[in-house]
């Protein structure tokens, strides 16, 4: 006779109790299932190395998703587009970037629909990436009612030299020559003219505007140089660096925890769901250290098969007596 109703469903309580397994605790989280090896990598012949990667779980969650190797170029992507990366400076933590569709001293790219997306950072990358403060924009070709001479709306944002680069010199540029010779242009004063008509150039730093996206900003194109000297380039805007030079800046308390990871012989990375700083350690990872976690990770590795054959033995006992005990009763 089948045992009565009560008895299956102790039975199934004991077997749910018995066969839940709870993760111990310590430092020991999921494997990341990334070779250590290969968090530092290269490009070309540019090293790719932390906070930057080329891999998933590698790299500070900061900077993911945004460097990629493609035909041996790296390259940068931000929702402004594809810049390629020139240079990559650990020691002073900056990236030198070339826009395709940037205008120089040599050459103008514009548009009257904007030539190239500018320069735009995701909201939550902000803390973590910005161009340098010596990084002068200048944007061209900006119709009156764009929002740079109409104003935003906490504040208004006059057009200025940065670290003495700026518009007056820019517009010496042969370039513009060329430009003005083939019935482009206004006219070539950076300041406009007496009509009320806004400058052919405006020159800003990043910290004012925060988003140089030129289609927004109802201009033609645009220019970006830098300066890594307090020294002025000679032969004016001819002799200034072209591209975009952007920093990098961690959180304070990420320093000491890389040092330590690397120190024992870890990778610094992250999780990929949480974004949290982890110590990448081959088969296992640690929210500290490699030394911390190793030990744990061999005893848990060694531990859990056991334990697990000792609670199906304890449960296959149970269900045996149990059964004979409804079965006997059952009967009676």
């Amino acid at each position: 006779m089948a045992p009565p109703r009560r008895y299956l469903a102790a039975l199934l309580a004991l077997l749910c109790a018995c066969t839940t397994t709870t993760a111990p605790a310590g430092s020991v989280v999921a494997a990341a299932n990334v070779p250590i090896t290969t968090c530092r990598s290269f490009c070309g012949n540019i090293t790719v190395d932390y906070p930057f990667a080329l891999h998933e779980g590698c790299g500070h969650a900061g900077l993911r998703d945004l460097l990629f190797c493609i035909n041996g170029a790296l390259m940068l992507h931000l929702p402004s587009g594809s810049y390629r990366v020139v240079d990559v400076d650990y020691a002073y933590r900056g990236l030198t970037l070339h826009d395709p569709a940037m205008s120089d001293c040599r050459a103008l790219d514009l548009a009257p629909a904007g030539r190239g997306n500018g320069f735009v950072i995701e909201p939550w990358r902000e803390p973590y990436l910005s161009p340098d403060s010596d990084n002068v924009f200048l944007l061209l070709g900006c119709r009156a009612t764009s929002p740079l001479f109409q104003g935003f709306p906490d504040r208004h944002l006059p057009c200025r030299n940065v670290s003495g680069m700026g518009c007056g010199d820019y517009l010496g540029c042969l370039a513009w020559d060329d430009y003005y010779a083939g019935g482009g242009g206004r006219r070539g004063p950076s300041s406009g003219d007496a009509a009320g008509q806004p400058p052919e150039c405006c020159a800003l730093p990043w910290g004012a505007i925060r988003a140089v996206n030129v289609s927004r900003l109802e201009c033609e194109g645009y220019s970006s140089a830098y300066s890594l000297a307090p020294v002025r380039a000679e032969g004016a805007a001819a002799g200034w660096a072209y591209g975009i030079r952007v920093s990098w800046t961690l959180p304070e308390s990420n320093r000491g925890f890389c040092g330590a990871c690397r120190a024992t012989g870890g990778a610094c990375g992250h999780d990929t769901e949480s974004h949290a700083d982890l110590c990448l350690c081959g088969d296992w990872n640690s929210t500290s250290n490699c030394d911390s976690s190793a030990d744990a990770a061999r005893s848990v590795a060694a531990t859990l098969p056991a334990v697990a054959a000792l609670r199906w033995a304890i449960l296959a006992s149970g269900l045996t007596s149990l059964w004979y005990y409804a079965s006997t009763t059952s009967n009676m």
